[in-house]
């Protein structure tokens, strides 16, 4: 687990309160102003102005507010979101304690455009699972892409050397890796849906033997960026089928998300198939496992 301690302004820890307001509120240790749990984080700001983030997205949080991570960077800031070609990718799953992760980047040409937009793509969070059953096909007919689907097992497996948000960050990686080969090379526009500073991502791969540099990072990317919407909806639509599939194996009715109905299915699932099997249905570090067996698991 990562831990940062960053010294803040009460201007910018104002921000980070404002920032974390859907965030679990915490009992305030002493001499803290809060603490706020997020679902990767416990971020804990005191009195004297510092403050400190916990977990797998401790970088991620700390390095918004952390000028020394800051570095300088010879990519446009705010790059025009109609560029094209551009590519961009997202990940799903990544909150879901059933399921796997899927991360999908995607090519976007200017005649893809009309199309695009005709289909109304935008962020997969934004569109119901029907409707993205019907997208998911089409984008993957329509366009160049590369996806990757990270199994329960697999994940599990690698956790402890590599945090969700390592993960993410080599799964990224992959996906513009197999792209790049796809398409001999990529467009100098390559957005991903911001989830780690910059810097922090490619620590998390200085032990990959091929990585892609030219990468812009922004929040909310999906909004912004088709390539980054169409990357969405097609990781989606894989996570669904394979949470389908899961779901005709097993003959369950597995829960979406991280919820207290999810804690419930865990306990029924493990009744009827064994605690061994979860570990290829679930994310296991998830604090769903402690809350379903607080005494056995």
């Amino acid at each position: 687990m990562s831990t940062r301690t960053i010294t803040m302004s009460d201007a910018q820890i104002k921000a980070l309160a404002k920032q974390l307001e859907k965030g679990e509120k915490r009992k305030t240790p002493p001499y803290a102003q809060f603490q706020i749990k997020t679902s990767d984080c416990i971020i804990t700001a005191y009195t004297s102005g510092k403050v400190v983030f916990q977990g797998e997205g401790a970088d991620f949080y700390a390095d918004a507010y952390d000028k020394k991570s800051s570095q300088p960077s010879d990519q446009p800031q705010n790059p025009h979101t109609e560029w094209y070609p551009q590519c961009g990718s997202d990940e799903v799953g990544t909150g879901d304690y059933f399921g796997p992760i899927t991360v999908c980047a995607t090519y976007v040409k200017k005649e893809d455009v009309p199309f695009l937009r005709e289909l109304g793509i935008q962020d997969s969070k934004a569109v119901t699972d029907e409707r993205i059953r019907e997208l998911g096909p089409i984008l993957c007919e329509r366009l160049t892409y590369s996806l990757l689907v990270l199994d329960n097992a697999k994940y599990n497996a690698i956790h402890p050397q590599y945090n969700m948000v390592a993960i993410k960050s080599r799964l990224h990686n992959q996906a513009y890796v197999h792209l790049r080969r796809k398409l001999g090379s990529l467009p100098s526009l390559c957005i991903i849906d911001q989830f780690v500073q910059a810097k922090s991502y490619y620590r998390y791969l200085h032990d990959v033997e091929e990585v892609v540099h030219t990468i812009h990072f922004e929040t909310k990317a999906e909004n912004k960026y088709l390539s980054v919407a169409a990357g969405s909806i097609i990781a989606r639509y894989a996570f669904l089928q394979a949470f389908d599939a899961m779901c005709q194996h097993y003959e369950f009715p597995f829960v979406k998300g991280a919820g207290s109905k999810v804690d419930q299915a865990i306990r029924a699932f493990v009744k009827q198939y064994g605690k061994a099997e979860l570990a290829n249905v679930g994310k296991l570090h998830f604090a769903n496992t402690k809350k379903a067996f607080p005494d056995s698991l």
